[in-house]
């Protein structure tokens, strides 16, 4: 969907269908549905429409928004056709959005992870793992003046 007019025709297909849902459409099956997205197959003949349903908690609820959702195709699609102002009309087919779902497992998996890494936190304690203090001191001055003088010895030499 690269194509910018196919772009535009799906935002225009979102628009209608979901003026048509909020307006039109009259069945008690639907509940809150809201459009969340359209793809248009590049020749335009194919539109895949994208809702999801707030409140829809149990099956027997999103099967009977998609029946009422494949009941009023018919309608949905000559309204498209008639906005668009196309020869022909794409065919529309609507498919249950899983991603509020499956953004919503994610945060409870990581919620979980992190009151998990809270848990592993508390409980290591305050032992470092090098030791009390791991970081390098700087050398004593003896060792300094021991290390200058090899240096010295060789330097005579080369001379």
């Amino acid at each position: 969907m690269s194509n910018p007019r196919v772009r535009k025709i799906a935002d225009r297909i979102k628009v209608i269908v979901a003026q048509m849902l909020e307006r039109r459409i009259k069945d008690p099956r639907l509940g809150f549905t809201t459009v969340t997205d359209v793809r248009v197959s590049g020749d335009t003949q194919q539109a895949t429409v994208f809702y999801t349903v707030l409140g829809a908690d149990t099956p027997a609820e999103l099967a009977g928004t998609a029946t009422a959702l494949e009941s009023a195709k018919g309608l949905i699609r000559s309204e498209v056709a008639k906005q668009l102002g196309m020869r022909h009309a794409p065919s529309l087919e609507f498919v249950h959005d899983a991603l509020p779902e499956t953004a919503r497992h994610l945060d409870e998996v990581l919620a979980k992870a992190r009151a998990q890494d809270e848990a592993v936190a508390a409980s290591r304690g305050s032992d470092y793992a090098g030791g009390e203090d791991p970081y390098k001191k700087p050398r004593e001055e003896e060792d300094l003046d021991d290390w200058d003088d090899g240096d010295e010895a060789d330097q005579g030499d080369d001379d």
